[in-house]
């Protein structure tokens, strides 16, 4: 099973500019969260805080035990170990082919033989589709396959938390829909922490157990994702709905004369809000076991949830269910 990964009061700036302050919540272990935010509300300097690779002015950020702002050299590395991180371009190295790419964690951090490098190599392709591409460079291949070449590398140490910065970046609906699926058929099979960072509306509706958003220097919510897919607050129903009328600005801040003048000129377009069925895992893959470990843990904060999120959360127990026997 995957890890919890805990942040306690983190605050972080750049100079003058503070990118978010006394940032807080929990991902439970082995259960897939989501991260929303307009842009430039820290969302990936908030994803480079969990790895280490950014260190914040105040605030813990626990993972197996240890926590990563305050350790050594060597437990951060030790921790890292646990992680792997599927970057938002691919971040393949563009005069090696695909095989070459994602052995490549394997051969600089362990000492295993290129016999069993490529038994393992063969294996993450084989999970994301990819068999066969193996000589492939990354220059060669569609944005999706750079996608899936990304996340078999950030698999090759089998981890057990896995971030994703916009994972949807750069793809079409079509090719979004499969990433989407993709990862809940490597949670159901890895039972991985899987922590992914998007702007996209679709995946964050079908994809999470858990939903976050950031903005102005704070994290206004997260919780199980029918807090946030029922929520009332202004900031999260515009955001969902894409909509200009509301807080959320060109630049991030905007006065109430300009969003009263949006109100008036924006179309009455449908309210997406609401609680949609969360993808299940691929018939023929196995059952996901964190959907039953977070229905358990949902239940017994379910009076402390708005009334809303409480029926969305009741309705979906059905779902879990006729998965779990299905």
């Amino acid at each position: 099973m995957g890890i919890e990964v805990e942040a306690d009061g983190l605050t972080k700036s750049f100079g003058r500019h503070t990118v978010w302050r006394d940032v807080s919540l929990t991902l439970p272990a082995g259960e897939i969260s989501v991260m929303l935010g307009p842009s430039g509300t820290g969302k990936t300097v908030f994803l480079k805080t969990l790895v280490g690779l950014v260190r914040p002015e105040r605030g813990r950020v626990v993972i197996n035990g240890v926590d990563i702002v305050s350790c050594r050299e060597r437990q951060l590395y030790r921790t890292r170990r646990l992680m792997g991180v599927m970057f938002q371009d691919g971040a393949l190295f563009g005069s090696m082919n695909l095989y070459d790419n994602i052995a490549f964690p394997l051969r600089e951090h362990t000492r295993r033989n290129e016999r069993q490098i490529r038994s393992i190599v063969e294996e993450k392709m084989a999970m994301v589709g990819l068999s066969g591409a193996e000589s492939k460079l990354p220059g060669e291949i569609s944005g999706g396959m750079r996608k899936r070449a990304g996340l078999a590398r950030a698999l090759v140490l089998d981890p057990e938390f896995i971030l994703c910065d916009e994972p949807d970046s750069g793809l079409d609906p079509v090719r979004t829909a499969y990433l989407s699926q993709l990862l809940i058929d490597l949670n159901a099979q890895i039972d991985a922490t899987i922590l992914i960072v998007t702007h996209n509306i679709q995946m964050a509706r079908t994809v999470p157990d858990n939903i976050g958003m950031l903005y102005r220097r704070q994290l206004v919510t997260f919780g199980p994702r029918e807090v946030l897919l029922t929520s009332d607050e202004p900031v999260v129903a515009q955001f969902l709905n894409g909509r200009r009328s509301g807080p959320i600005g060109m630049s991030e801040e905007k006065d109430a004369a300009a969003t009263a003048a949006e109100a008036m000129t924006e179309p009455d377009l449908d309210d997406v809000r609401g609680v949609v069925p969360q993808l299940t895992p691929t018939p023929g893959q196995p059952y996901r076991q964190a959907a039953a470990r977070r229905q358990e843990r949902v239940m017994r904060i379910l009076h402390q949830l708005p009334p809303a999120a409480q029926q969305g959360i009741l309705a979906g127990r059905h779902e879990v269910s006729h998965e779990r026997t299905g």
